[in-house]
């Protein structure tokens, strides 16, 4: 919760093992070795969790045949992430990663190490086969929309934390998460303007 609110170079290693309950730094350094270290765990520790949920959810859509829609593989990327959340174990996750593949894009990468993160790339890599258009202009759009997924996933965690989901126009609705998923697959499957193609097929002609 300290790295969520605060990010992770503002949180002291002092209010890390104050927040524990412990009397002194050395009880971090025991356990972890580092605050570097604990950061990485962290990581890992809630990237399993995803991880597992989501590689359960790609065999089942595996087991009848599928994927059949963008829909149900972005399914699989949000159902866990909104699971886990809501819980009290994990509750401050999202933005911490998210602050975390913001400022420190290395440490998140080296702690996730193509492991802890399999069922996530497979969902894009069914994204790319799916996702009409140029490669160029699919591997952007996917990029934009992890961003779109994060910031709005990260705001509906931080108003949960503070309690205003229920007095909130923005949180407090029954559609709330189909809407959202509703906005992010609009942001992959949405047609490019004509502006857009116009660009892109005239980068497209210089490069040949």
């Amino acid at each position: 919760m300290l790295f969520a609110r605060y990010g992770v170079d503002a949180v002291t290693v002092q209010q890390i093992v104050s927040a524990a309950g412990q009397r002194n730094n050395a009880a971090l350094h025991y356990h972890f070795g580092s605050k570097d270290e604990l950061v990485r765990q962290l990581v890992v520790d809630g990237a399993a969790v995803l991880d597992s949920r989501r590689q359960a959810m790609l065999k089942t859509i595996h087991d009848r045949g599928g994927p059949s829609s963008i829909r149900e593989i972005l399914l699989v990327l949000v159902t866990p992430v909104i699971e886990l959340g809501e819980g009290e174990r994990w509750r401050g996750y999202i933005r911490f990663t998210s602050n975390l593949q913001s400022s420190h894009p290395d440490v998140m990468r080296s702690a996730l190490n193509h492991r802890w993160n399999a069922g996530y790339i497979e969902c894009f890599d069914h994204f790319k086969k799916m996702l009409p258009g140029s490669a160029a202009l699919v591997e952007q759009r996917l990029s934009i929309f992890a961003i779109y997924a994060n910031a709005i996933l990260s705001a509906r965690e931080a108003a949960l934390e503070k309690g205003r989901s229920k007095q909130s126009r923005l949180w407090d609705q029954a559609f709330t998460i189909e809407n959202i998923l509703d906005t992010l697959e609009a942001s992959l499957v949405c047609k490019p303007s004509n502006e857009t193609r116009r660009i892109l097929n005239s980068v497209s002609g210089r490069s040949k």
